[in-house]
This record gives C-alpha cells, structure tokens and sequence, in this order.
C-alpha cells in the first residue's frame, strides 16, 4: 500500500499553488513602483494588483477540469490578457515579463486544444516581441518571444502528461479489477461444475450402495470403490482449478457420463465420431457433457438418454437427449446466476464462437445441443 501511494505522490499533478511563485518575475516592476521611478505609479499599481488576481484566478481555474472551460475562468484569461497588454506597452522593460505569465495561463486553460493553443501562443509571442521591439530592442525582443513559446507550450505539455499517465494508472486498475473479476467467474464455474457432478456422481452410487448390500455384497463393496474413486479425483481437479491448469478431457467426462447414467438406472447410449479435436475445444466440450448428463440424472427421471458427439473438419456438434419429463437440461437445471448451470455454459461457448441451445424433444423429453467451431490452427498443431 505504501508503494502505490508513493507512486501516486510521485506522478500527481501540480497542485493550484504550484505555479504561484512564478508571479515573482514581477519583482523588478514591484520596485520600480516602491522606488517611484514609473509615471503614475497608482496606476501601475493597479494594474499589477488586477493582473495578480487575474493570474490567480486564471489558474485555479484552469488546473480545475469541472471549471476548465467555463465562460468565467475564458473570461478571467481575456482579462487577463488585456492588463498584460495595457502594462506592457504603458511601461515596457520588466513588464514585459507578463507575456510568459500570459502564456503559462494560456497553456493551462487551453491544454489538450492544439490548435487554439498554438495559435494564442504565436499570437502572444509575437505581440510580446514587437512590443519589446519598440521598448527595448532586438536581442530583448528574441528573449521575451521565446520565453513567452516556452513557457505556454510546456506548461501544456507538461500538465498534459501527468493527466495522461493517470489515465493510464486508471486504465490499468481497471484491467486489474476486470481480470480478477473474470478470474473469479472462471472458478466459480469449475467449482459449481466440479461439485455439482461429483457430488450427484456420489449420491447415486450411494444410493446403490444401500440397496445392493443386503443382497449382493460385492456389488455394494464395487460402488463404494467408485465412491472412492471419484472422491479422489474431484480433490485432484478442484486443486488443478484453483491453480487454474485444469484441462477437462471429452473421452473421460464420456466414460463418467456412462458410468453415471448406469449408476443411476438410466439406460445410456454414448456415441463419438469425427476426427480428434483440439484440447481446449475437447474441455469445453466435456464441461458440456457433465453439466447435461447431471442435469439429465437430477431433474428428468428419464430411462434412457444419449449422448452424441459428432465432428468434422471445421465444426463439432454434441447433442444429448433424454426420455423424461422434459426438464432433464431445461429451466430447473439451468436457474442457477452467474458462472452456474447452463446460463455459465452458454456464455463459455458463445465467447468461444459457439453455442449453447436446449428445449423439448418432441412430446416427452429434453434436448441439448452444442456447437463450436474448430480451431484451424490447433488442428494445424495437434497433425504437427
């Protein structure tokens, strides 16, 4: 926290005092009113109190974004520049130093308008040279126009980056929030897909367990070593999602989808044909597979479902149908928010170019259907 906060500090943009202490470059005309040495001194007096107040106001405004471009703080500027002009040609010598005033103001009002900044700039600086021209000379001349082009142009340039690298600072904190918000979504799906089937996995087996150990010993022992089993290997992948390199294989979620539906009294027909496809194309697909073949066993009492993974060069095709009551993938299992249930699946398919639909199929039953794409370029690697 104290890094960041030093690193804030150090970038901050200079505060409405900062540029302040630039008004002593009119100590020279300062003295010259103390001293006397000015014809009507009152006046001059007068006009270095407005140009104070101006400048002052000029720039609070200025460095204030809300109030930047508010006709007041346009209004202050023009004023500002007419008692620059009224002092300068009235008096020349030291007060000519208000046009380098005039144009740091001009660049803090102006930044980030090119344009009108460069032209105010020219206009000033050249004004300031033929003013200093007919007061004092050629090489005076040079000096003030210059001095009046710094000081506007790199006033505006230097406020303007400080803006810019804290609008960068503020892109990347938002890009930091939005990954850790995406990183959270991806764990929440895996942990919701992880749990939901292996725990529906456990339940079944359970439940076959107390009813195959009065009459048939060693079939109970069997299922509770799948039990076991699948205990083990759901510790195993939830560790691998939250270190977030789990890669979901589609041949393996296909054998538990069968084991699953066996398990549960459901008659099962897994197919698969096609060429091999890409790993990140198979896990995605085998996620589909578990979610469905859950929700099949959860909530459609079927007595028979299939399961169909059709491939082809460019395209993959998994449908899965029961025979229930037609809520086997539909609005019960899919009311979960956010990364759960069939609402996470179609939003993973649809940011890989794929999609997820489901409804009756036909009088009794439910369908599910994905479809991705195949990525050329891994089916380019995975022949390499």
């Amino acid at each position: 926290m104290n890094d960041r906060t030093t690193e804030a500090e150090r970038h901050k943009p200079p505060g409405k005092f900062a540029l302040l202490p630039c008004l002593f470059m009119l100590t020279g005309d300062v003295e010259s009113l103390l001293r006397g040495e000015l014809p009507r001194p009152w006046l001059g007096g007068a006009g270095l109190v407005a140009f104070v107040v101006l400048y002052v106001l000029t720039v609070f405004g200025g460095l204030d974004d809300r109030r930047r471009r508010s006709p007041v703080v346009l209004g202050c500027l023009g004023a500002l520049a007419a008692v620059t002009y009224a002092l300068s040609v009235g008096y020349g010598g030291d007060w000519l130093l208000c046009f380098p005033l005039l144009s740091l103001a001009s660049g803090i009002v102006l930044r980030g308008r090119g344009r009108a900044l460069g032209a105010v700039v020219i206009a000033l600086a050249s004004s300031a040279g033929i003013v200093a021209g007919f007061r004092g000379g050629v090489e005076e001349s040079l000096i003030v126009s210059y001095g009046t082009v710094l000081s506007g142009l790199v006033t505006a340039a230097i406020l303007t980056l400080f803006e810019t690298v804290a609008q960068l600072r503020e892109t990347r904190e938002e890009l930091a929030r939005g990954a850790v918000e995406r990183e959270r979504l991806r764990f929440s799906r895996d942990l919701h897909d992880l749990l939901g089937h292996t725990m529906s996995v456990i339940v079944v087996k359970a439940e076959a367990v107390r009813r195959l150990a009065p009459r048939d010993l060693e079939a109970a022992l069997g299922q509770a070593a799948d039990i076991e089993a699948v205990g083990r290997q759901a510790l195993t992948e939830i560790r691998e999602a939250v270190t977030g390199y789990r890669e979901g294989s589609l041949t393996t979620e296909l054998d538990r989808a069968r084991s699953l539906l066996d398990a549960s009294g459901i008659e099962a027909d897994v197919r698969q044909s096609g060429p091999p496809l890409p790993p990140q194309t198979a896990a995605l697909l085998g996620w589909v597979v578990r979610e469905g073949v859950t929700n099949v066993v959860r909530h459609s009492g079927a007595g028979r479902c299939v399961v169909e993974v059709r491939g082809e060069t460019d395209r993959v095709r998994l449908e899965i149908t029961d025979d229930g009551c037609g809520v086997g993938s539909g609005p019960a299992a899919g009311a979960g928010t956010g990364g759960s249930g069939l609402k996470g699946l179609t939003e993973r398919l649809a940011a890989a170019g794929g999609a997820l639909t489901t409804g009756p199929d036909g009088r009794r039953g439910f369908r599910l259907v994905a479809e991705l794409p195949v990525d050329a370029e891994s089916e380019e690697d995975r022949d390499t």
